[in-house]
């Protein structure tokens, strides 16, 4: 999926009920550094998180490495109305999916694993690194690092998804360059899309 899927544009209200624990939420965003992934990794996809759902306070709650804050969780009807407090939707568009291997008994170690590394920062560095490795491929010179999650102090949105999913032995694979990206996850073909989620105004 280096473009978008044909799934349909549903409301979240619609979709509330339907969406489980473990779900993972690609995006396609218009910000700088959305724009500096996509062009990156030649991709429409700028941030990969997963789903965590808090049935008994009414929540489904998304688990994300952002830019500029790290490592956080926030509901996820704050991408369908109102995207870090603006009073606007996310400015782009969200689609939900989900991996096939993932069941309900992942749940509670994948929780802990996301959970203990709420706060660490977000990993800009790794950003630029990934931009140099590409750079460098395209003259002939290979990145001999032979693991995408060398640990660093923070985390990019998709390393933070990727070890997370890792705790429960579920594996993505990552660039040969070695790196993980958001489109990594899409372009597994275990992970399914299954609908956009309405984030214009109607």
């Amino acid at each position: 999926m280096d473009s978008f899927p044909d799934v349909p544009v549903k409301k979240y209200t619609d979709v509330h009920h339907d969406i489980q624990s473990g779900d993972i939420l690609l995006c396609a965003g218009r910000s700088l550094m959305s724009n500096i992934i996509q062009e990156a990794t030649k991709s429409v996809w700028s941030h990969v998180a997963f789903i965590l759902r808090l049935d008994a306070i009414g929540r489904i709650m998304v688990l994300e490495s952002v830019e500029s804050i790290g490592v956080r969780a926030v509901p996820l009807s704050s991408y369908a109305f109102d995207y870090n407090a603006s009073g606007k939707p996310y400015p782009g568009r969200v689609m939900i999916a989900r991996h096939r291997d993932f069941k309900e008994q992942n749940i509670g170690n994948i929780s802990k694993h996301a959970i203990d590394r709420l706060g660490y920062p977000y990993d800009t560095e790794e950003i630029i690194r990934i931009t140099a490795r590409i750079g460098m491929s395209s003259f002939g010179i290979k990145d001999s690092r032979p693991d995408p999650i060398a640990r660093h102090s923070g985390y990019i949105c998709s390393e933070y998804a990727y070890e997370c999913f890792k705790s429960v032995g579920i594996s993505i694979e990552y660039d040969p360059l070695g790196f993980i990206a958001p489109v990594d996850f899409a372009r597994c073909n275990k992970i399914n899309p299954l609908w956009f989620i309405e984030t214009a105004p109607t």
